[in-house]
């Protein structure tokens, strides 16, 4: 027969088992509804989208200005092929990747250009999804390295290439240069330019294609790249990028409204028909 002191003291020791036992099952089947969550994700988060997060367009707007240049610029074009460009500022679910058209949903996008690197280590973090998402949809695709003027040139190609694998029918690999370097003369950058350009060029077997904006290009490229697909940025109200220079894209506003893509994104012109533009793809 236990003592009463005893008695207590088994009570208590079978409480706390008791309890302890409760603890680790609770415990377990947090763990258990975790990982199972965790291993649904992807269908809890596709359903979810599916039935309540539908793409429901955006009604954007721009000034009176704007509007008027854009729709300019489109009547003056309208032989030419149209396209836009993106990076990690537009987010992923912004875009119906389906239904993308301009001039009231006259006129398809038939191309997309990307931000794939920066720099000498930078990715963009949206760039694998998009080019999926474009490969998709049989859009004629393009990737761009944006150029940091006072990195390294080798070390730029090298992260370009590790980052971007272009495949037949994409575009050649773009240059983006828009900034001057503060370390560098502007004699040196345009040598940097050059390897960055050679190394490329040597892997694809094509020129790279060069972008800048058209008072860059003026001031500083003119006359260095005249052999290489030109890109040129020019939000003016004029008729054409550049009044004294061949161009074969022009993105000409910065401010496009896209029906299927609920932010503001850059719109391109390709100087020439769909079939053209194929022609200048990678074999």
């Amino acid at each position: 027969m236990y003592s009463k002191k005893t008695s207590r003291k088994i009570h208590k020791n079978r409480r706390k088992n008791y309890f302890f036992r409760r603890k680790v099952v609770l415990a377990i089947l947090i763990i258990t509804l975790i990982g199972t969550g965790l291993y649904l994700k992807q269908s809890i988060s596709y359903y979810y989208a599916l039935y309540f997060n539908k793409f429901v367009h955006k009604k954007l707007h721009n000034n009176e200005t704007e509007t008027l240049r854009i729709q300019k610029i489109l009547s003056n074009n309208l032989d030419k092929t149209y396209g836009f460009d993106i990076s990690h500022y537009q987010n992923k679910e912004d875009i119906k990747w389906d239904s993308l058209t301009i001039g009231n949903k006259t006129i398809p996008l038939e191309f997309v250009v990307m931000r794939a690197t920066m720099g000498n280590r930078n990715a963009d973090k949206h760039f694998a999804d998009f080019w999926e998402q474009a490969k998709k949809q049989n859009m004629i695709r393009g990737a761009y390295h944006f150029y940091r003027a006072d990195e390294d040139p080798v070390i730029q190609a090298n992260n370009f290439l590790e980052n971007v694998k272009l495949e037949s029918g994409d575009l050649p690999p773009i240059l983006d240069i828009e900034k001057i370097p503060k370390r560098k003369t502007n004699k040196k950058l345009l040598e940097d330019l050059k390897v960055w350009c050679k190394i490329v060029e040597e892997t694809y077997d094509e020129k790279p294609i060069i972008y800048t904006y058209y008072h860059y290009y003026k001031d500083f490229l003119k006359g260095e790249f005249d052999d290489y697909p030109l890109w040129l940025a020019n939000y003016n109200d004029v008729p054409t990028p550049s009044p004294d220079s061949d161009w074969d894209f022009w993105q000409f506003t910065e401010s496009g409204i896209v029906h299927g893509i609920n932010t503001k994104v850059d719109l391109d012109i390709y100087n020439g028909s769909s079939w053209s533009l194929k022609r200048l793809t990678l074999d």
